[in-house]
């Protein structure tokens, strides 16, 4: 008897263990570089891991542009599926959780850093911590490059002007180790989004 009471004592103990990650993603504000899960229980193709952009919002196929930033992940769930839904005869089944945090803002340091983002197929993809003066082509190797999937000849450059007018740069990776362009030496600045597609089926 005394044994039975002992385990229902710690199975007790065990359940605000267990409870905590989730009341603690209720309360989370999103952030941008922050990394998201999407899961759509009626399409996996839909489902992904989606990187918050600097102006707060993801992308997500069928549902376009989704705000995220400085919401919790109830918040951004029930948008997900309003946005979805025009898509299914019934209302979708979505869940939304928190895979990774943004990348910390160094500071006190003598070396400066940016944040700029990479997406798409590449072997780290996310939110990344630069030294200021780094270039596009010393950010993709710090990532670890592409992966065997990427489309290296359509890779974007996307970079947010003072007026906040974003500018589109297509950028052929093979272009740049045969010389032809010097985009690869561009210099990264704050905000700058990367974007390496996946190769299409006869690319």
């Amino acid at each position: 008897m005394k044994r039975i009471i002992t385990n229902i004592l710690a199975i007790l103990l065990l359940v605000p263990v267990f409870s905590a990650p989730a009341s603690a993603q209720d309360s989370y504000r999103i952030k941008p570089g922050d990394v998201v899960r999407v899961e759509v229980l009626e399409d996996a193709t839909l489902n992904r891991d989606a990187i918050v952009l600097p102006d707060g919002r993801i992308s997500l196929p069928l549902a376009g542009s989704v705000k995220a930033g400085g919401r919790s992940i109830e918040q951004v769930r029930s948008e997900v599926i309003s946005s979805l839904a025009p898509n299914f005869a019934t209302e979708p089944t979505v869940f939304v959780s928190l895979t990774q945090l943004a990348a910390p803002v160094a500071s006190g340091g003598s070396v400066r850093t940016n944040t700029i983002y990479i997406l798409g197929e590449v072997a780290n993809p996310g939110a990344h911590a630069i030294e200021r003066g780094t270039t596009m082509l010393q950010a993709l190797a710090q990532v670890g490059g592409f992966s065997r999937f990427a489309a290296t000849k359509r890779i974007q450059l996307r970079r947010t002007d003072k007026s906040k007018r974003e500018r589109i740069y297509t950028v052929n990776y093979k272009e740049i180790l045969a010389g032809k362009t010097s985009i690869g030496t561009t210099v990264m600045q704050s905000g700058d989004v990367i974007i390496v597609p996946q190769r299409r089926l006869f690319e």
